[in-house]
């Protein structure tokens, strides 16, 4: 779409990238854009309905490679972490809250965990940590650096998307949690079907009540666009040493879309997450899963 190689049809597109996910409600000159699964669905809960969402997850993956500990920590399971310190980026953030869901299919009440939310370097900024509700007792909020406070013991383990930058580096005093995060992420698909939604496409819905058709020409549109980034990537699999492997395994796991979009193929990752959004005490009620899709 950047390109122009894929092209919409029956509108005109104004594609912008952006290093933060927009607040697509508080841009006047924005008609939709990447939008947080969780705030969305937070706000559907509350009756905001000026968002338009489309089964569109533009952003998904596994959260089990998530949790880091230092490098010379005896912790190597989700279940070791009970009455652990952990700190992670944001509080009501959609992967994170997919991650604390795997701290409670192992058993963990999240309640017996002292949180600390922060940023994963000190002095990141752009990005709201806290959410629409307050806070749990158990759950605090620092400046301070997450992964400097790993390092320095203050944490049995963080929670982060991303990856410090020394991570990748010989020396690195971080380690993923489980030693083979790649074997329970595949277990996770086999019990589940789903790789976790992250980020959906939104609508607003000036926008859709100016041209009902709009939200099914968009969807439409990623769709031809994904199709077409695998396509490239299958022909330019030189991208990275090992992809073709990587792209040959994916297909024969997850066949031939392993991130569908539509309701139907995602209609148990969105009712599993309406759920974890309550169960954590996120939403303070259940939102049925048909609330958040409806125009």
């Amino acid at each position: 779409m950047a390109t122009g190689e894929v092209r919409p049809e029956g509108f005109e597109l104004d594609l912008e990238s952006r290093a933060v996910t927009p607040d697509v409600l508080s841009e006047p000159n924005l008609d939709g854009g990447e939008t947080s699964f969780s705030r969305y669905v937070l706000g559907r809960a509350a009756g905001d309905d000026r968002l338009v969402g489309l089964p569109v997850f533009v952003m998904r993956g596994f959260r089990h490679r998530c949790v880091l500990v230092r490098r010379d920590s005896e912790l190597t399971s989700l279940e070791e972490l009970k009455g652990a310190r952990i700190g992670l980026t944001g509080w009501p953030d959609s992967g994170n809250t997919w991650t604390r869901a795997l701290l409670r299919a192992a058993g963990v009440d999240i309640r017996s965990i002292e949180w600390t939310v922060g940023p994963l370097v000190a002095g990141e900024t752009g990005k709201d940590r806290v959410g629409p509700v307050p806070f749990p007792d158990n759950v605090s909020l620092t400046g301070d650096g997450l992964a400097e406070g790993l390092a320095e013991g203050r944490y049995d383990a963080i929670m982060t998307p991303f990856m410090p930058d020394e991570f990748f580096t010989p020396d690195s005093r971080f380690r993923h949690l489980l030693p083979d995060h790649r074997a329970a992420e595949l277990a996770y698909y086999r019990e589940t079907g789903f790789v976790p939604g992250i980020h959906l496409v939104t609508l607003k819905r000036e926008a859709v009540e100016r041209d009902p058709g709009l939200p099914r020409a968009v969807q439409d549109l990623l769709e031809r666009s994904k199709r077409h980034w695998l396509a490239r990537r299958r022909l330019l699999a030189d991208t990275t040493p090992w992809l073709l492997a990587d792209l040959t395994e994916t297909a024969r796991t997850f066949g031939p879309d392993w991130m569908p979009y539509g309701v139907g193929p995602n209609a148990a990752m969105i009712a599993a997450f309406c759920e974890e959004l309550h169960a954590q005490g996120i939403s303070n009620r259940r939102i049925r899963p048909e609330e958040v899709f409806a125009i």
